[in-house]
Order: C-alpha cells, then sequence, then structure tokens
C-alpha cells in the first residue's frame, strides 16, 4: 500500500526502515514530549517494527504506521489506531527533528485521515499529546480538530513528572 500526497509518499513501516527510525526514535530533543519514547537501544526500535511489521500481513489491521518519504529519505511515521466498531481512530506522528516546520505532519496526516474515511469509513478521529508539546498541538489544530479535554497525569517516558494531556477531536459528519 502506497499513498502519496503532494511532497510525500507514505509506505508501510517496517524493519527496511530500522536505522532512520531508530535515529529519530532516540533522539531525546525529538521525543522528549512522549509517552513511549525515547527508545535507548536499537533493540526496543526493531520490536517496535516487528510488531508494525506483523500487523502490516493482518487481513484487517488493528493499526497501520506508515514511513514518511520525502524524495526517498524516511523523514518520519505517521500512524493511525483504529477502535473495535472502526469508527474512532487515534493519530499519531513524529517527524524527524531536521524536517520540522515545513508541514510534514500535517501533510501526511491530512492523507492518513482521507485514507481512514474512504477505506476504513472511519467518522471520529483524536490524537493527544503533552500540553507542552505545540508543534503537536498545532498539527491537530491545521487538521481541524478541536480541544476537547485536558487530564493531568501524563507520563512521558524521558521524565518522572507529572504531565497535562490534551485531547484533540475531529468529528467527519
Amino acid at each position: 500500500m502506497k499513498l502519496h500526497t503532494k511532497r510525500l509518499l507514505l509506505v508501510p513501516l517496517g524493519s527496511q526502515y530500522l536505522e532512520s527510525t531508530h535515529k529519530y526514535s532516540s533522539d531525546l530533543e525529538n521525543t522528549k514530549y512522549m509517552v513511549h519514547l525515547p527508545n535507548t537501544v536499537v533493540s526496543e526500535t526493531k520490536e517496535f517494527l516487528d510488531r508494525v511489521q506483523a500487523e502490516w500481513q493482518k487481513a484487517t489491521p488493528e493499526f497501520y504506521e506508515f514511513a514518511i518519504l520525502l524524495n526517498n529519505s524516511h523523514i518520519g511515521a505517521v500512524s493511525i489506531y483504529i477502535n473495535e466498531d472502526n469508527l474512532e481512530a487515534e493519530l499519531g506522528w513524529i517527524i524527524s527533528r531536521e524536517h520540522w516546520g515545513y508541514g510534514y505532519a500535517a501533510e501526511a496526516a491530512r492523507e492518513i485521515i482521507s485514507f481512514a474515511i474512504q477505506e476504513l469509513k472511519v467518522s471520529r478521529f483524536i490524537a493527544h499529546c503533552d500540553s507542552e508539546n505545540v508543534n503537536s498541538y498545532r498539527v491537530m489544530q491545521k487538521l481541524g480538530m478541536s480541544l476537547v479535554n485536558k487530564t493531568k497525569g501524563r507520563k512521558n517516558k524521558c521524565s518522572d513528572e507529572d504531565r497535562e494531556e490534551l485531547l484533540y477531536l475531529l468529528e467527519i459528519k
């Protein structure tokens, strides 16, 4: 499966992207607001990619993780996790920090939303982020998502600090 945007190609994320995935997923600056990152050793990244690759082999995946390619260079990933009734999906993305600020996350996420609406019949999208992750919630706003909740108790992997989490929502009528 390949999805195209004006500037990007989205392809199934898998073990062929181990080195580039580990580069951005182990970068503390790139992942400081994330619950499950940073990865500290390559084996963590490999285990994740093995799970992703296995999911792509299922007839009906529960989630889709796409590598984001810019001019055939892997610059990040975008994902969608589908709930049991296929009506709601959670969006996520990560862009290697040398590619921040060019709109790639929003462009890739828009394409994933279109895919989910057309192919999976999803009508409701959510996304979470740390309240200090301005870049991430700006992407959510660009996607037309609205802030619907703020909660305490978020724990990011690289910090023991109790954080605030934002929940954004996009409903397709």
